[in-house]
């Protein structure tokens, strides 16, 4: 193996440490702020629990947080369950207009947030189905498919047929092999899918703010409104919470399905 000069792996670390600082220190320092007692980030830094009180006292915040983890839970697993099943159709049959099927899953990832809320609004208007949290979820239901369908595609496109044939030669039924062989072995690709139309759905600002009716809103449209009238910690209390959760979940999501590999 070649080795990079010292003065060339020493410039690539200081890079990469850029790059991380760069992602990560604004996160610490909305977390330290959380933390401290003045509510415009006066310095010194005084420490209290205050503003996390002040977040279990706060009614909007809270049902919001609760409404966007229903409805990205909700989500997840119908993106997940329809994705994972439009994939191995994709995978394993060979019929009219596959490629034109397949190209268009590319479109709504590129196509602004904006006109899809636009475009959803007038369609559940014209349909009847509305606003609320049930048009929401539906909202975030297209919106993530594409994501899990092309990540779970991607692990099927290393996936060898020949472990199905054997399977099927042995005896099993089509369940039993797609139960037994194929789903163990993609695992990681259903995972990594659920967790994109996990974090589609959560983060997501734009569709949920044109489906969104008075008192039935999601954490980012709550904290859009609350910003507007007047910054609080309160924010930063709830999005430390979030963000804490998110990485931990991530962490142990990567570590049980070796994402990484071994090491």
């Amino acid at each position: 193996m070649i080795r990079a000069p010292a003065f060339l792996s020493g410039l690539g670390r200081f890079y990469i440490g850029l790059v991380l600082a760069f992602l990560y220190l604004p996160l610490v320092i909305m977390a330290a702020m959380s933390f401290n007692v003045s509510p415009f980030y006066q310095l010194p830094f005084e420490g209290t629990t205050e503003w996390y009180v002040a977040l279990a006292q706060n009614d909007g915040l809270i049902d919001a947080t609760i409404n966007s983890l229903e409805i990205a839970v909700l989500t997840t697993i119908i993106a997940t369950a329809l994705g994972t099943a439009a994939s191995l159709a994709l995978f394993r049959y060979d019929f009219a207009g596959k490629r034109i099927l397949q190209a268009l899953l590319f479109p709504p990832i590129a196509i602004p947030w904006l006109i899809s809320g636009t475009a959803m609004l007038i369609f559940f208007f014209g349909t009847g189905i509305g606003r609320g949290l049930h048009a929401i979820l539906l909202g975030h239901v297209a919106l993530a498919l594409p994501y899990v369908i092309i990540v779970v595609s991607a692990r099927l496109a290393t996936f060898s047929k020949d472990l199905e044939d054997a399977a099927a030669s042995l005896g099993a039924t089509g369940w039993q092999t797609t139960r037994k062989v194929t789903l163990p072995c993609i695992a990681p690709g259903i995972v990594a899918g659920g967790l994109f139309a996990f974090a589609v759905s959560f983060d997501q600002f734009v569709v949920s703010y044109f489906l969104a009716t008075p008192g039935q809103t999601t954490l980012p449209v709550e904290i859009y409104a609350a910003i507007r009238k007047g910054f609080t910690p309160e924010i930063n209390a709830v999005s430390t919470i979030i963000i804490v959760f998110s990485m931990s979940l991530m962490l142990v999501v990567s570590r049980f399905f070796r994402f990484g590999g071994d090491q």
